[in-house]
């Protein structure tokens, strides 16, 4: 310690030590803080990435579960047009020969009310479709401003 008050050349060095020294405490301080941070970035991107594949499940969830409702309303109304049919069957066996030449005669008329059924149910069909779009849609939308409110 002598020699720092002694010789400047060597109090001079000391210091320039001392500064690189204090200089290198600095970038060690400052890579630990980027690590952090990067640290945090993953665990926010992970975040995202589960939160984002939870949200595609749930829609996929539902639309299999609509899609399920759907052929579950087919069946139904597959099971009461062959009721209906069974029916009509069952009648004209059991009718006399006026009945069923009657019955003929309002066939067409049936013919039409299960053309008209057809017609409402892929009316039906359609709004369902565009339902799933305008839920897509919106879903798209909040979508967009999560992503605003995560980059403001």
């Amino acid at each position: 310690m002598l020699l720092i008050y002694k010789f400047p050349l060597y109090r001079e060095r000391e210091r320039a030590r001392e500064r690189e020294r204090e200089r290198e405490e600095r970038e060690r301080e400052r890579e630990r803080e980027r690590e952090t941070e990067r640290e945090t970035d993953e665990r926010g991107q992970s975040r995202e990435r589960e939160r984002e594949r939870q949200r595609r499940e749930r829609e996929r969830e539902r639309e299999r579960e609509r899609e399920r409702r759907e052929r579950e309303r087919e069946r139904e109304r597959e099971a009461r047009e062959r009721e209906r049919e069974r029916e009509r069957e069952y009648r004209e066996r059991e009718r006399p020969r006026t009945e069923r030449e009657r019955d003929r005669e309002s066939e067409s008329q049936r013919q039409r009310q299960r053309t008209e059924d057809e017609t409402e149910t892929e009316r039906e069909r359609d709004e369902r479709e565009r339902e799933r779009e305008r839920e897509r849609e919106r879903e798209r939308e909040r979508e967009r401003e999560r992503e605003r409110q995560i980059y403001m």
